[in-house]
């Protein structure tokens, strides 16, 4: 059986300094990713762009899988930020309303980066013990069943867990193939595939207080 591949940053980034020298080295992950590639994405190549040592950066990480995991990690950070903050939001709105700005504040979570996202896409399934990528979609699902527990008179379906499952499923696929499979297409079509995907889940939660697609000039 092979060994496990160490993903465990050696010290953490405690001073100013030191946190400066993470965030280059990451930063630097993310570029080369992106430009080069996993595979021909190295240490010396990842330390040669963030403009330290390699010694430097074997400080911080035992290897480059260590520094994608990291940098998985503060993607998905970012993106839990904005669905914790989208979610804050609708917390008032009803139903129709808070299920649009939902799917919105998803495509937006997508457009962090989204060549890099595509890049996790792709290599997270291989890379299993790196990525936690069940900690955010963990996070996401207690956020949205939280609104849909406080909305649940507007509901139809009686199983909360499932609906939660199938909606934050949906608009995650759905949100995943749009924009990062047709990056061409996002700016034309954003808001007809918001209006659809609304459609969808508000077809499903409550078919009785399903949106109309909103008539467009």
């Amino acid at each position: 059986m092979p060994r496990a591949i160490p993903t465990i940053p050696r010290k953490s980034a405690s001073q100013e300094r030191s946190r400066a020298t993470v965030a280059a080295l990451l930063d630097a992950t993310a570029r080369v990713l992106t430009r080069e590639g996993y595979d021909r994405a190295s240490t010396n190549r990842i330390a040669a762009v963030a403009g330290v040592s390699v010694g430097s950066l074997y400080q911080y990480f035992p290897n480059k899988e260590a520094l994608v995991a990291a940098l998985v990690a503060r993607h998905n950070r970012e993106i839990l930020e904005l669905a914790q903050g989208g979610l804050k939001e609708v917390a008032s709105l009803d139903l129709a309303a808070a299920v649009r700005a939902m799917v919105r504040a998803a495509v937006d979570a997508h457009l962090v980066d989204p060549a890099l996202h595509r890049i996790f896409a792709e290599q997270v399934p291989r890379m299993g013990q790196l990525a936690k990528i069940e900690d955010l979609e963990r996070e996401t699902f207690l956020l949205v069943k939280s609104y849909l527990e406080a909305r649940r008179d507007e509901i139809s379906v009686s199983d909360l867990d499932t609906a939660t499952s199938i909606l934050v499923t949906t608009v995650e696929a759905l949100t995943h193939q749009f924009v990062i499979n047709k990056p061409d297409a996002i700016d034309a079509d954003r808001d007809r595939f918001i209006d659809e995907v609304t459609r969808l889940i508000l077809n499903y939660l409550a078919p009785h207080r399903a949106a109309k697609p909103r008539k467009r000039r």
